[in-house]
């Protein structure tokens, strides 16, 4: 097969690609934006198996088939509540993966190097593309097989630690041993003098040193970051994995994994920036670990929780004509979106206005809301943004707020010492009363004490979200 069905089938799938992301912007065109996604990905696949260089099919398609069987195993098991671990998982393995290539495409050209002229005219493959380079390209190569093993080592460790933070198997406080950033600092410029050194030939010691201390940066950098900036560290993970990609590519001298390196790692940029502004964090400060911080003591937060049983609550919903309901993680941990949406279905057929608030950062992954919702079918035209509908709740009637903490807690405009402080919430409290679906009276995800549980137009509706909204449903009438 030549390079012209390679390079066409490349176009056609970076095309997809791109169509693929695009569709994801919306809730109506993202089922088919992932359809788009997956024949890309076949498409490509098959090019490269049939395109020029190819070899070792038998051992290729059963690690297609080993890989393909593993992943469909995995998602028929993860819950959707599992989503946002997953993900950081699968980041792990694109930056594991760019490490090997790495060290593949280094041992391969100190292989060609070694060998003599007339031994490499019957190379095929990348031993081939190898042996074609001139010294300045060989030189260009050791800097994208460099960048790309550091990216990949950082995304592997970091997205490890975002896993088990995520699962809650290591503790979401933010925590750096001692020095703090300037480990980070100390070894980044190790990694700059070994990469000096591994251009001036000085050895493959050099590249198992540098991923080493890569290994711990990415492993520093996100466990100084707290649990109330998970969503934006996956976001950031996803957009390293993809420039991990990118520079393996140029490695590999793969324009296509360049093109899907280089959308992903941009998009990834791009969604954190965005995720950022949303929470009033400095990206750079997040990207770094936590630059900065607060200056003094949390305000204290005085009064108590007044808990509401189910009839108080069908009875202030009876009674309610506008209603909008703020869905957290909570909700997915409790699998109550379908519950959700029976009780929407039932308000709206009392003629009564239902909408929901959806915070930029709802959850543990952006969008982890939105997907919840549409899976449950709620309608799409009720779904808002917080910025589409944050200066409605003075004129609503009942709020209703399930599983979330962060994004509706007053302490982020009323306490500059609160970490959350300047963060944009969805401001739930200027509602004429407010129910609060939880489990007990604990902090939360990020452990971040709410005033809203305090505030006097505010009832606590205790218990698994799922029981009691199922609970809720009979009574309304």
């Amino acid at each position: 097969m030549d390079y012209g069905f390679t390079t066409a089938a490349y176009v056609v799938a970076a095309i997809l690609f791109i169509l693929s992301l695009g569709g994801l912007s919306g809730q109506e065109s993202a089922k088919r934006a992932v359809w788009y996604g997956i024949v890309g990905m076949g498409l490509a696949i098959v090019a490269t198996l049939m395109g020029p260089g190819a070899g070792n099919w038998f051992l290729s398609l059963l690690m297609i088939a080993g890989g393909g069987a593993i992943g469909y195993v995995v998602a028929q098991r993860v819950q959707m509540t599992e989503m946002p671990q997953l993900v950081a998982a699968m980041h792990s393995l694109v930056g594991l993966a760019a490490v090997f290539v790495g060290f593949n495409a280094d041992l391969e050209l100190s292989r060609v190097l070694a060998m003599e002229p007339s031994a490499r005219v019957g190379l095929e493959g990348f031993a081939a593309l190898l042996a074609k380079k001139t010294a300045v390209e060989i030189s260009i190569l050791r800097v994208e097989v460099f960048l790309g093993v550091f990216i990949g080592a950082v995304t592997f460790t970091g997205s490890v630690v975002a896993f088990g933070k995520l699962a809650g198997k290591v503790n979401t406080t933010a925590k750096k041993l001692p020095g703090g950033h300037l480990l980070n600092a100390g070894a980044a410029i190790g990694s700059v003098i070994l990469g000096v050194m591994y251009f001036n030939d000085a050895g493959i010691w050099t590249l198992v040193a540098m991923t080493l201390l890569a290994f711990f940066i990415g492993y520093h950098l996100i466990m100084g970051i707290g649990g109330a900036d998970m969503p934006v560290v996956v976001s950031m993970l996803n957009s390293y994995s993809g420039w991990a990609a990118a520079a393996i590519g140029f490695s590999l001298g793969n324009d296509l994994l360049i093109v899907v390196g280089a959308l992903v790692g941009s998009s990834g940029a791009i969604l954190s920036y965005i995720m950022c502004k949303a929470m009033n964090r400095s990206f750079i400060s997040v990207i770094l670990g936590g630059f900065g911080g607060t200056s003094g003591p949390q305000m204290e937060v005085t009064g108590e929780q007044i808990a509401i049983d189910t009839e108080g609550v069908a009875a202030a919903l009876n009674e309610a004509d506008s209603i909008i309901i703020i869905p957290g993680y909570g909700m997915a941990v409790a699998q109550a979106q379908q519950s959700v949406s029976e009780l929407t279905r039932k308000l709206r057929a009392k003629g009564k206005t239902v909408r929901f608030a959806i915070h930029p950062v709802a959850g543990r992954l952006p969008g982890h809301m939105n997907v919840l919702l549409a899976e449950a079918k709620v309608p799409y035209d009720i779904v808002l943004e917080m910025d589409e509908i944050n200066e409605d709740f003075p004129s609503t009637d009942v709020a209703i707020v399930i599983g979330s903490n962060d994004i509706v807690n007053p302490a982020a405009q009323e306490d500059p010492n609160s970490p959350i402080a300047g963060m944009p919430v969805l401001e739930c409290w200027k509602a004429k009363q407010v129910f609060v679906s939880k489990r007990g009276q604990g902090t939360g995800y990020s452990g971040i004490e709410n005033p809203l549980f305090y505030k006097d137009n505010t009832r606590m509706f205790y218990g698994d979200a799922k029981k009691s909204l199922d609970a809720l449903l009979p009574l309304i009438d």
